[in-house]
């Protein structure tokens, strides 16, 4: 797959303005979305995302094309998981709703820029040292099996993480308790001091580092090309602000949401692996020799996702349903 550098250009430069517009349009004056509002933009933003997907598909072909699909996919299935996160924090920290959107997007951005630093580290380490694949896969499964230990109560976990990164902040910032609009910085007695906006946003951006490391290893599992990890990843953090307002309580319907992304990630890591021995030119295994294992194709990849995220969503409304609908008496 070659990419030009004025592709490139072109792509990071829409990207960028996508993003500027969004601020401009939308979270400047601060308000709480309707649920018209988020819903529109959230359709359209996945429609960019798709139109873009069928660029890749008539520009550099078929496969490229269905690559760029199950990372896209992938990508924003693991982002909808990380909007429970999000609701989390907002909650522990009480942030009004109308301050949400500047935060949502704040943290949006910053995450971006820590993947493409991300997608550059990886891109680079694949081309150099094809034994990476064999990291990645093991990293995975880990955090396949992470997932789940961790989904008998995500709350818990969580809040436990953001507790001690708060304390270190505290440590290092002098902090007020109280908002002072939509702004990081105020004055208090002519002091200058940081707002639990800042604190929020702080965590949002450890939060998007940690979300990383699970996210590139998972796409390069899927596409060995740059241009596709990155747009996919961008595509699929785009609208991400707008989906948050419109899942609202939906979030906690999704019960199961948790094992199929572990499921997800175990089948990636698997498929990391199997890749690495297929590639494989470490000499402790099998003599520095190609290991004769099969190998994954793109469609099957694409099917189980798409198949995972269809029984999980509907398995957990189904679930929710009938927890709302409580026993039934006679």
């Amino acid at each position: 797959m070659e990419v030009s550098l004025l592709v490139w250009t072109v792509t990071v430069a829409v990207i960028a303005g996508l993003f500027v517009f969004d601020f401009f349009a939308h979270v400047r004056v601060p308000h709480a979305p309707t649920l018209r509002e988020s819903g529109t933009w959230s359709a359209i933003y996945i429609g960019i995302a798709v139109a873009f997907g069928a660029f890749v598909w008539w520009k550099w072909g078929g496969s490229f094309g269905g690559e760029y699909f199950a990372g896209y996919i992938t990508e924003k299935a693991l982002s909808v998981d990380n909007l429970f996160v999000f609701v989390i924090i907002f909650a522990k920290f009480a942030v009004p709703a109308e301050y949400q959107q500047k935060i949502l997007l704040l943290g949006i951005v910053m995450a971006l820029a820590l993947r493409g630093a991300f997608i550059a580290v990886g891109a680079a380490a694949i081309s150099t040292y094809s034994w990476v694949f064999y990291l990645f896969g093991a990293f995975l499964l880990y955090t396949a099996i992470k997932l789940i230990r961790e989904s008998d109560d995500p709350v818990d976990h969580e809040e436990e993480r953001e507790s001690r990164l708060v304390r270190f902040v505290k440590r290092r910032l002098r902090t007020t308790d109280d908002y002072d609009s939509d702004r990081l910085f105020t004055r208090v007695d002519g002091r200058r001091m940081a707002t639990p906006m800042l604190m929020v946003l702080i965590v949002i951006a450890f939060t998007d580092v940690l979300f990383a490391l699970d996210s590139i290893p998972a796409i390069y599992g899927l596409t060995s090309q740059p241009y596709i990890v990155f747009t996919a990843n961008a595509f699929a953090l785009m609208g991400l602000r707008q989906l948050f307002f419109l899942l609202g309580g939906l979030l906690e319907r999704l019960v199961y949401l948790s094992y199929g992304l572990s499921f997800i990630l175990g089948f990636i890591g698997v498929k990391l692996v199997l890749h690495a021995l297929h590639e494989n030119t470490l000499g402790f295994i099998n003599g520095g020799e190609h290991v004769a294992v099969p190998e994954i194709s793109t469609p099957v990849s694409l099917a189980v996702i798409v198949g995972t995220l269809v029984v999980t969503t509907v398995a957990s409304l189904v679930a929710s349903r009938r927890q709302d609908a409580g026993p039934v008496t006679r």
